[in-house]
């Protein structure tokens, strides 16, 4: 840890100092020292214990002070919101504020009306109160259901832990709750126990833990009880490497052992990860964020409205205060988006639902929305990158290569086709380089990588002469047409007797149709057995045909393996029947060294004397490629050498009087390819200007290999970089270095953090795929983090904002793909959502200010709000991508959901629908000479036109009874049903246009476009038009509910003119907008302006400081 707080002395996080404080436990650090590195005697004083408690354990009274003083075997859990504060936090903003403020008037106007006896005040109101509680209630419980999970990484951290433990105490042995195991405990460990602390082994019996989630290590780890040796810090040994030490929540593969608990609960290396995703602070938003601010903005927008239409009913339209508060409040009902929250986590979940059937799993869906600023995807390479495969890409002749067709889907011969261009001479990073430093970068060295016992490679390569650097390119095939010409294809024939050596030479078992479902074997092995098949070779009918005789079983110590058969007549020739067939198939080095002659061409019985140089660059070229090597020879023995059923030792092929003595047939080839798809999701995610970045364990030259196919390594990156010269850097150099390379090799879990600090640090919006425990502080660090859904485990996927359930990287692109087309779409429901709603409020308090009286009332705007606008923005929602969505650069961090053209076309949409609504009552009114009527304080009855007031004998009615004056109102107000009719249908027609023109940022809705990829919106505009005509003509839910009447057919005609109005001023504002762009205007608000939130990420790393914990361990190849 001091080695990381020298790299990066930056707000470090001490997650020692957290432990315990979410549960109040006050209870002391616990020991702790270099455990490993210490012999046993050295550990016991260290934890304060008896010299003999190895062999008594503790007492009961030590075990209850100790769990005293440490508090009992379990990690500290965080705090978790109640389902009240839950709700609380949905309800608590302006917006709802506003609502039940309108809810509480509309309680007090409905009983004012009751003691009046005036039943459609009660009515109105009760339905407006109805209806408010209706859209509290249903926001709020699409919020809570929809809410992120809190913290399940921690539990499924939790789900790991043992239940029981086997302890020896007052020297015997019992069972106790893994919850009351303390430092200093004696645990016994059996096959299958899962370990319920970090202990210090003291006795094992060939024991060996299985370490794959903590470690990344898919082996089980043989444990031993010696001290471990560290030059420099004893802290930087991987935790893979750390044989004397067994971790909490890891299992027992097979044997037994004892040893000292030296750590439990949050102090365990599992708990040290806990804490670190504990800590990892929830993240909210972009839009979230955007969400609240509009939400502000559009409250005191709403209260500035409601105060003018205030002002305007009481002074213009003289009304009591108490009937124009109400007005005002109809005015702050239709300007309140009641269904934008909704819509949007409506947006969400559409979403979300079409992720998850392409097999892209959100967690939570605000996530959604951060994928569309991914800037750099960093994704590992095995099984997402790459099929997780191994198959043979190549095979090599003395005189020639094979391209094998890995992808193919038929059994034929065909997918082997001669090319001997194809890895004919040194990848370009390798060609001046010496033999040996080639094999040291590539996939066939035996050098293991960090926190591994051994190299991964099975056949390694470790004593090959060397070559001159000057022979680059001599690798290439000799130029003949012997036995098949360039480009053609070899028969069935050829392909099983070139490499049956493999076939034969092998235990594997295939899996089922040549999948890895039920294979068993050597990944590498299988390979050769899996070309074999796909080329059409029966693999178990030779393999049952030509049974094992006798064999020499793979060992790492010589690297080979060679078996004996009888002869086949059809693979080996005929007069063979005095003699065995050997096949060996090992290390290329090992073999060539045995060998003295070569299958001339691979045809098997035509022998050539060995070109020993050709041979060794060959090894060399195929290794520069990142490939594995594997070679293929045979040979014949007398049958009075051995007979069946005898057990040969390595001499047998080794240490023949003649050293030199078999044939090389031919090399094989041997990487886990990339995935087809990927590669053009990698040039999708390039065009869209996404940076792809690999992190691999595997060797640099495999992960260049690997990246050159993929289009991650060119110009701009040409080369990659390592875990442990990563280690060697400062914090400026190792920012600078995240930017510099897209391949990062034999890299570590703690690498993957320093990474995705580094990019963060560089104002990058970065996502990280991972799949193990300790892949989960990177994950949750990361902007986006993604865990694999097959190979991953659960703890990294509690801890991720994704899950792939097919593992595969084309999944991270679409799932990009899918994030911008969510912003773009949010924009569009607001382009929807916001002008209804402002038209709502405004025709209100402009109807007022022009004298045309309320256009609207509260029950025709509640329902706008929860059908018209929640249906035609749910159209929006949902809209497929545009054209040219992966064309642009990634969305900038801080971009205003409405930006400045976003800003005007709302504007535009608001102006053209209260302009048309206006209109419409203007020409109702003078087509039906609807006006307002006033009794003056002489009892006279005045019709309001043209703004004045007539006094002429046409227009004044003397000594009127009460009973004519109320019978006069009444009609008058039957005529205002009329007006609103026309202004709420205009309205909603308007709508509906406003949404047909937002289907399309750019492209003109005037189109057949328009008909095609959302049938939905037809469905929605049937709807909303059906619900109209409802409202419109169905008796007693018009007059009485609605407040309106049905309407005529001319008035149906001016609300579809006021419909063709808005939707042509709408697309209007297209034509000049794209002529903007045509002239190079920034209309996609692509440039900052200083209207967008401030990108203020801090640009220092801030490791946490047990990120050492993680292990030096490099990831799986």
């Amino acid at each position: 840890n001091k080695v990381l707080i020298q790299r990066f002395p930056h707000n470090f996080v001490n997650m020692g100092e957290t432990k315990g404080k979410n549960t109040g436990d006050e209870s002391p650090a616990q020991p702790k020292a270099s455990w490993h590195a210490m012999g046993l005697s050295a550990c016991i004083k260290e934890m304060g214990l008896d010299e003999n408690v190895t062999s008594t354990g503790l007492t009961s009274a030590q075990a209850a002070q100790r769990l005293e003083k440490y508090g009992p075997n379990r990690m500290t859990e965080g705090k978790k919101k109640t389902l009240l504060e839950r709700i609380w936090d949905q309800v608590a903003n302006l917006l709802v504020l506003l609502l039940v403020i309108i809810a509480l008037f509309a309680i007090f106007a409905a009983v004012a009306g009751s003691i009046k006896g005036d039943s459609q005040s009660v009515l109105t109101n009760t339905i407006q109160v109805c209806l408010i509680a209706l859209v509290i209630t249903t926001n709020t419980i699409i919020g809570v259901v929809q809410e992120g999970s809190a913290e399940k990484a921690a539990e499924a951290l939790k789900g790991m832990l043992s239940a029981d433990a086997l302890l020896f105490r007052n020297g015997k042995e019992i069972v106790v709750p893994a919850g009351e195991v303390v430092p200093g405990d004696v645990v016994c460990l059996g096959t299958g126990d899962k370990i319920p602390a970090d202990l210090r082994m003291f006795a094992v019996s060939n024991i060996a833990c299985g370490e794959a989630a903590l470690t990344g290590e898919s082996v089980p780890i043989d444990k031993s009880i010696d001290a471990i040796e560290a030059a420099g810090n004893p802290e930087l040994t991987p935790l893979g490497d750390r044989h004397n030490m067994a971790f909490s929540a890891t299992l027992v593969a097979q044997g037994t052992g004892k040893g000292i608990a030296i750590a439990t609960g949050d102090y365990t290396q599992i708990g040290t990860i806990n804490a670190l995703v504990s800590t990892v602070e929830k993240k909210k938003t972009n839009v979230l964020l955007q969400i609240d601010n509009i939400s502000k903005i559009l409250a005191v927008l709403i209260m500035i409205a409601s105060t003018c239409t205030f002002l305007a009913a009481l002074y213009i339209e003289e009304m009591e205060a108490f009937d124009a508060v109400m007005v005002a409040l109809t005015c702050a009902v239709g300007m309140i988006p009641e269904g934008l929250e909704a819509i949007v986590t409506m947006t969400y979940a559409w979403a979300v639902s079409n992720m998850a059937q392409h097999n892209a799993i959100i967690r939570a869906l605000p996530a959604v929305e951060t994928l569309g600023s991914v800037t750099v995807i960093c994704s590992d390479k095995t099984g997402t990158l790459t099929q997780n495969k191994m198959s043979v890409v190549a095979y090599v002749t003395s005189n020639a290569h094979y391209r094998v067709d890995v992808n193919a889907s038929d059994r034929v011969n065909t997918n082997f086709v001669r090319d001997d261009s194809y890895l004919a001479e040194r990848a370009d990073h390798q060609a001046n380089k010496s033999l040996d430093k080639v094999i040291a970068d590539g996939p066939n060295t035996a050098v293991p990588r960090r926190g591994k016992a051994e190299a991964s490679n099975h056949y390694a390569i470790d004593n090959l002469e060397n070559a001159p650097p000057s022979q680059h390119g001599q690798g290439a095939a000799d130029e003949d047409e012997y036995p098949f010409a360039n480009g053609d294809c070899p028969t069935l024939s050829f392909i099983k007797n070139a490499i049956v050596g493999g076939v034969l030479c092998s235990h594997c078992v295939l899996g089922t149709d040549g999948t890895r479902e039920g294979e068993i074997g050597n990944p590498t092995e299988l390979s050769i057995l899996r070309a074999a098949y796909n080329a059409g070779v029966d693999v178990e009918g030779i393999k049952e045909k030509n049974k094992i005789v006798a064999e020499v079983p793979f060992s790492s110590a010589y690297k080979f393996m060679s078996t004996v058969h009888e002869p086949d007549a059809e693979i080996d020739g005929p007069g063979m029947d005095d003699k065995w067939v050997v096949h060996v198939k090992g290390a290329p080095d090992r073999m060539l060294a045995l060998c003295d002659t070569q299958a001339k061409a691979g045809v098997i019985g035509e022998l050539e004397p060995i070109r020993r140089t050709r041979w060794t660059e060959q090894i060399a070229t195929l290794s520069s490629h990142g490939l594995r090597v594997l070679a293929l020879c045979r040979a014949t023995v007398p049958k009075s050498e051995l007979k069946a059923g005898d057990q040969l030792g390595p001499g047998f092929v080794n240490e023949r009087p003649k050293k030199e003595w078999l044939t090389m047939v031919g090399l094989c080839a041997i990487q886990d390819p990339p995935r087809p798809e990927c590669i053009d999701a990698i040039s999708e995610a390039h065009r869209a200007g996404v940076r792809v970045a690999m992190i691999t364990g595997d060797h640099k030259d495999t992960a260049i290999a690997i990246g050159t196919t993929l289009g991650l390594v060119d110009e701009k990156y040409p080369s990659g970089i390592t875990g442990p010269e990563l280690d060697e850097m400062s914090e400026d150099q190792l920012k600078a270095a995240v930017l510099e390379y897209n391949i990062f090799a034999r890299s570590s879990p703690e690498n993957k953090l320093q990474i995705v600090k580094a990019l963060q640090a560089q104002k990058q919006v970065s996502s990280m795929t991972g799949d193990g425990v300790n892949d989960a502080p990177s994950l949750k660090q990361a902007d986006m983090g993604v865990a694999m859904g097959l190979e991953g485990t659960d703890v990294a996927r509690e801890a991720s904002d994704m899950i792939l359930a097919d593992d595969n990287f084309a999944t991270i692109v679409y799932a990009v793909r899918e994030g911008r087309v969510v912003w773009d779409n949010l924009r569009k429901v607001l382009l929807v959502n916001t002008p209804i709603n402002n038209a709502q409020g405004m025709s209100v308090l402009f109807g007022l200010i022009f004298k045309l009286g309320t256009p609207l009332n509260p029950i025709q705007i509640l329902y706008s709000n929860l059908i018209c606008a929640i249906t035609l923005g749910f159209v929006t929602a949902i809209e497929p991508a545009e054209q040219g969505i992966m064309d642009i650069p990634p969305r900038r961090v801080g971009k205003r959901l409405i930006g400045r053209f976003l800003f005007l076309r709302i504007l535009l949409g608001t102006f053209a629908l209260i302009l048309t609504v206006l209109l419409s009552l203007a020409w109702c009114r003078k087509e039906y000479s609807l006006y307002p009527i006033r009794k003056d304080e002489l009892g006279h009855i005045f019709e309001k036109e043209d703004s004045y007031y007539n006094t002429t004998a046409d227009n004044v009615m003397m000594n009127v009874t009460e009973s004519d004056f109320t019978e006069f109102v009444d009609g008058e107000k039957d005529k205002l049903r009329d007006l609103q009719s026309i202004a709420f249908n205009t309205l909603d027609l308007g709508a509906i246009a406003i949404c047909l023109s937002a289907r399309f940022s750019y492209n003109y809705s005037l189109h057949p476009r328009i008909f095609k990829g959302n049938k939905y919106c037809w469905y929605s505009i049937i709807f909303v038009l059906a619900l109209q005509f409802l409202i419109t003509y169905v008796p007693g839910l018009n007059t009485i509910v609605f407040i309106m009447n049905p309407m005529t057919l001319k008035m149906w005609g001016i609300s579809v003119a006021g419909m063709v109005i808005t939707f042509i001023i709408m697309e209007l504002e297209k034509v000049v907008r794209n002529y903007l762009k045509a002239k190079g205007s920034d209309t996609d608000d692509l440039e900052p302006t200083v209207f967008d939130r401030k990108d203020d990420r801090t640009t220092h790393m801030n490791m946490p400081a047990d990120a050492a914990q993680l292990g030096t361990a490099e990831l799986k190849s």
